[in-house]
């Protein structure tokens, strides 16, 4: 008997729209010194999900993941800042990795499929509730 490969839903446009608007709106607001806590998350939430779906994937594109971990060590260095202080910011040393970033898990997340997204996100939900 043959067996069904699952069914791959592909990333819509409007999919990778709200992803590229949660990464792009929350470094936007910290380059008007309007980032917080909840852009933060936002920011952190999208390129986690895409960085982990695509090693879970094992993604063909070369250095995606090397470039998505840049931005994430440079999200730790932020978020230890903003926990300690309660000043959210991105240092003009840390934009390149971030905008590097956001620009590759843009290109990214056009190779993932929506469970696989969807999946991710509830993972590491999971984990950071500590489940």
């Amino acid at each position: 008997m043959k067996k069904d490969k699952p069914l791959r839903v592909p990333v819509t446009s409007g999919l990778k729209d709200i992803y590229s608007m949660d990464m792009r709106m929350a470094y936007q607001a910290a380059l008007w010194n309007k980032f917080n806590v909840v852009a933060f998350a936002r920011l952190a939430t999208a390129l986690s999900v895409v960085r982990t779906a695509l090693e879970n994937n094992h993604t063909a594109i070369a250095n995606a993941l090397e470039i998505l971990d840049a931005a994430i060590v440079s999200l730790i260095a932020i978020r230890s800042r903003g926990d300690q202080t309660d000043v959210w910011e991105i240092t003009e040393s840390e934009q390149p990795s971030i905008l590097n970033g956001i620009d590759m898990a843009e290109q990214c997340i056009g190779t993932l499929d929506v469970a696989l997204l969807e999946q991710t996100a509830a993972e590491l939900l999971r984990i950071s509730r500590g489940e």
